[in-house]
């Protein structure tokens, strides 16, 4: 008998398993609100140099403050005030009119800057200063937040095995939150930037458990379902980032606010289940059949201790820890699997840089960024409705392939598309972010599927390490706007096609029987009970 087995009996998916995902709600909806955070939090707002310190004495005492900027800083192309730059001693006279300011001396500014803080009360460019020829730091510290998480991926999937998911994900709660409450308090850079790691490495625990512990109460049929429906947590606190950061519009009280909910989670992980499953793999018998018991009389079923006894259930331990005795090393001990890693690798970077990349840029389409933010959010909920139809209809490899494909394309044709066209841009832009987000959908199914079962977990926690890696460079592609406008639009799309492309090269899985063995990856892949 297998663990399945015993699922099929106390019903694998019943108010029980609809419980658990419910429990796991709130941490979940934390997730996008820190991996996107740095939207709002490192938003640069429009600045000039200060000029006060050149009001001591003489004529410009008597100037007016619009007299004072026109003879004090330079003018832009478009009418606007320059930046980064000032005279290097005000030029009086300008305000004749009567001379060209652009042959004019400029040095950097002397004395700091003057912020506009109509949209923002403060973010970390205005605490710190992180503009001009420090602007990059700014989008640098979600590249080390991304760090954090992906280094927490690893770090977690070892903890997640050894110490159990419940466990290891109150560690995560407790982590991000004293992590998380920190960082808003941070009075430098640098220990903001250590604090965001940590955070990121702490949260990783709440993404890997939640999930594993979703899939693993849930019998096979409804896997799929529960991680297309599980997933919508992500959007709901997706959109409330949108809200949250256009009621609070200061850096620090916005890290609090959406840090803030963990306290709940803390509160109802008590009611939250171990696994089952890593209970009889690690001989926790009696344990694994106390949650087992618990399980049957939440689903009105008979409970299994009258039918299985403790012996059985150690049996079913045993084969499951045989089926664990694997490592990341058997991903490429075999020409097949080689192949396998090496292409869900590159989807899987693919995929995430895409969808980052598109997520971190909401600036550009002629919407405020709450508005956009907000739209980029809410098209995530039809976007895994419609896949999970589609996921059935035509098959996971075409659907990998294709919404990637799809997404390029989007970020191709805004290449080309003028900016005075904000509107169709912006309709563009939504089209390809719910295109990203099904191909992410997409990965999560695809990828458990193909692994075979021996490895399946080290093969998704390779895969995350490798969407992690493209996440942390994400905003680091998106600087290289200052080198070329359209680059890092040219670079994401050449990523997503590439990646689409390569999908292309993996076996479908609709109705193939799941494998179970590196054996039945290296032959030929068996047909499902229905003889397709």
């Amino acid at each position: 008998m297998k663990f399945e087995d015993i699922l099929e009996e106390i019903n694998g998916f019943g108010p029980f398993q609809i419980a658990i995902i419910v429990l796991l709600c709130a941490p979940r909806i934390v997730l996008p609100c820190h991996f996107l955070l740095n939207n709002f939090i490192a938003a640069l707002p429009p600045h000039r140099c200060d000029i006060s310190t050149l009001g001591d004495g003489g004529l410009f005492r008597n100037l007016t403050s619009e007299q004072r900027l026109t003879v004090s800083l330079p003018v832009r192309d478009d009418g606007g005030l320059k930046s980064c730059e000032m005279f290097a001693e005000p030029q009086l006279q300008l305000l004749t009119n009567s001379s060209d300011s652009a042959d004019l001396p400029t040095v950097q500014c002397q004395s700091g800057w003057v912020y506009d803080n109509s949209t923002f009360t403060s973010t970390l460019a205005t605490e710190w200063d992180l503009v001009c020829d420090r602007k990059s730091l700014a989008q640098t510290t979600g590249t080390i937040f991304f760090f954090g998480v992906m280094i927490g991926a690893v770090v977690f999937g070892f903890l997640c095995d050894k110490y159990g998911r419940k466990n290891t994900l109150l560690v995560s709660y407790i982590m991000t939150i004293v992590f998380g409450f920190s960082s808003a308090f941070a009075n430098s850079y640098v220990l903001f930037a250590v604090l965001r790691f940590l955070t990121g490495f702490g949260i990783t625990g709440i993404s890997i458990n939640s999930i594993v512990l979703s899939i693993e109460w849930v019998d096979t049929d409804h896997r799929s379902f529960i991680g297309v429906i599980g997933s919508l947590s992500w959007s709901v606190g997706n959109m409330l980032l949108a809200g949250f950061a256009f009621l609070v519009n200061d850096w620090r009280t916005l890290i609090m606010t959406v840090t803030a909910s963990l306290g709940f989670a803390v509160l109802t992980w008590w009611w939250i289940p171990e696994s089952a499953r890593w209970l009889l793999v690690n001989g926790k018998v009696e344990r694994a059949q106390f949650y087992l018991d618990k399980c049957a009389t939440f689903n009105k079923r008979k409970k299994m201790s009258s039918k299985l006894k403790l012996e059985t259930l150690s049996n079913i331990g045993i084969q499951e820890k045989q089926d664990k005795n694997y490592s990341y090393l058997d991903l490429i001990k075999t020409p097949k699997m080689r192949r396998l890693t090496l292409l869900t690798g590159i989807v899987w970077y693919g995929v995430a840089s895409t969808y980052y990349g598109i997520s971190l840029n909401i600036s550009g389409f002629g919407l405020n960024m709450y508005l956009t933010h907000f739209i980029y959010a809410a098209i995530e909920v039809p976007a895994k409705l419609t896949i999970y139809c589609f996921l059935n209809m035509v098959g996971r490899r075409k659907c990998q392939a294709g919404t990637l494909l799809l997404t390029g394309l989007c970020i191709a044709i805004n290449i080309f598309l003028p900016q005075g066209l904000w509107h169709v841009r912006a309709v563009v832009a939504v089209v390809g972010k719910g295109l990203s987000e099904a191909s992410f959908t997409t990965a999560f199914l695809y990828t458990t599927e193909l692994y075979p079962t021996v490895v399946r977990q080290n093969g998704l926690g390779y895969t995350s390490f490798t969407s992690r890696l493209g996440v942390s460079v994400a905003p680091l592609i998106l600087l290289l706007e200052d080198v070329w406008t359209v680059l890092p639009q040219i670079i994401i799309c050449s990523v997503a096609v590439v990646s689409g492309l390569l999908a292309l090269l993996l076996p479908e899985t609709l109705n193939v029987r799941l494998p179970e063995t590196i054996d039945d990856i290296e032959k030929p892949r068996s047909q499902g009970p229905n003889g397709v």
